[in-house]
């Protein structure tokens, strides 16, 4: 596996320090971000998720602990929209450039408005996906936010 994705070389660009980390992706597990937590050894609360999503037919990226699940409604109101739904997985790879499973908020194909969960700040340190499947970066929460330019609102439902 190459630990040199589109990702690390934008957080590396940004001058963002991080550490790489890998772990045995299981395409089968039911809940990925769940899965990789418990792969990693880590408290789901430490691993965050990226989903791609519409808001009022435009894109957003979310990134949002593993263990939590967004409410729609907040998600909407966040980015000053009506109505927000889950991206299809083809559009969100196409848009991304990543495949579902490895989708990394960090050098998308195109540069989405994104919004983190605000809880997430809590954390000294958070593991956000690399880029691909079985690929994870730790980083300060905030540089994700100063790094995505990233709303920091409470999603979860």
């Amino acid at each position: 596996m190459s630990k040199a994705t589109r990702a690390t070389k934008a957080l590396t660009d940004a001058g963002v320090a991080f550490t790489v980390h890998t772990y045995d992706y299981d395409p089968d597990a039911d809940h990925i971000g769940l899965q990789a937590a418990a792969a990693l050894g880590e408290e789901p609360a430490h691993v965050l998720k990226t989903l791609m999503t519409k808001v009022d037919g435009k894109p957003v990226c979310v990134i949002v602990p593993s263990n939590r699940e967004i409410s729609m409604k907040k998600l909407a109101a966040a980015v000053g929209g009506k109505s927000a739904e889950m991206m299809k997985p083809t559009d969100a790879e196409r848009l991304s450039g990543f495949k579902v499973g490895g989708i990394s908020p960090f050098g998308q194909m195109r540069r989405v408005p994104t919004v983190i969960e605000a809880e997430a700040l809590a954390h000294d340190l958070v593991y956000v996906n690399g880029g691909q499947r079985g690929l994870q970066v730790r980083l300060k929460p905030q540089d994700v936010v100063s790094t995505l330019d990233a709303i920091a609102v409470s999603l979860v439902a």
